[in-house]
């Protein structure tokens, strides 16, 4: 990326929001629920990004379309919804990139695939709703990440070329979407990686491994 981005996106799980700790207290409820053992924490955390399906196919093993998923992953949501905001934080370091932001004038927002009755209600009791220049769902639009859609939704929110907005995430339908979208990506390595994710084979941008490191992305050099 040559030039500075004029907005900032991010995603929500594992990027802006640190939500593996309440998501992994619904999904060990269901799990205990059902009588099985509590998964340890750091089984859960990469698989956060990875939405319902993903934390239900890591505690039972099973894909979408079996016949149990559904009611399970109903379950799960109810769960996390009744507690979404416990433990959920800013990441460290991100509290001062917004705040550059803030200063700059430079507009920031969010595009995740969490649903929208998830991720309003939990950007509000954070206090990041009012603070946040978009804010796209993942029913949003017809079509979630990898799909560019979404990226698309946001660009054109702020009234910006794609080219000129920068998007933040932690997995590969990020840059997926991002290089749909025409849009410049960088990954947050301090997100939720699985261990046999290889970002660097990803095609983003660049790498950042604290939050922090972004106001490099953010300032002319």
């Amino acid at each position: 990326m040559n030039e500075c981005p004029r907005a900032l996106l991010f995603d929500l799980d594992g990027t802006l929001l640190d939500t593996a700790p309440d998501l992994a207290r619904a999904l060990n409820r269901v799990v205990t629920e059902d009588g099985g053992e509590a998964l340890p924490y750091a089984a859960i955390r990469p698989c956060a990004s990875h939405g319902s399906a993903g934390l239900l196919r890591l505690a039972y093993g099973y894909p979408p379309d079996s016949a149990e998923f559904e009611s399970r992953r109903q379950r799960l949501l109810d769960a996390y919804r009744a507690a979404l905001a416990v433990e959920t934080r800013l990441f460290p370091g991100m509290e001062q990139v917004l705040a550059h932001c803030d200063r700059a004038a430079l507009p920031w927002g969010i595009v995740t695939n969490k649903p929208g009755y998830l991720t309003l209600p939990l950007l509000a009791a954070l206090a990041l709703d009012r603070r946040a220049a978009c804010v796209i769902a993942g029913d949003s639009t017809p079509h979630s990440k990898p799909h560019p859609a979404p990226l698309l939704a946001a660009a054109a929110a702020l009234g910006l070329a794609p080219a000129m907005c920068l998007y933040v995430g932690d997995a590969e339908c990020d840059v997926r979407a991002a290089h749909a979208a025409g849009m410049p990506v960088v990954v947050a390595t301090y997100g939720y990686l699985a261990a046999d994710d290889d970002p660097a084979s990803w095609g983003a941008c660049g790498a950042i491994d604290d939050p922090a490191a972004l106001l490099a992305w953010l300032t002319p050099a």
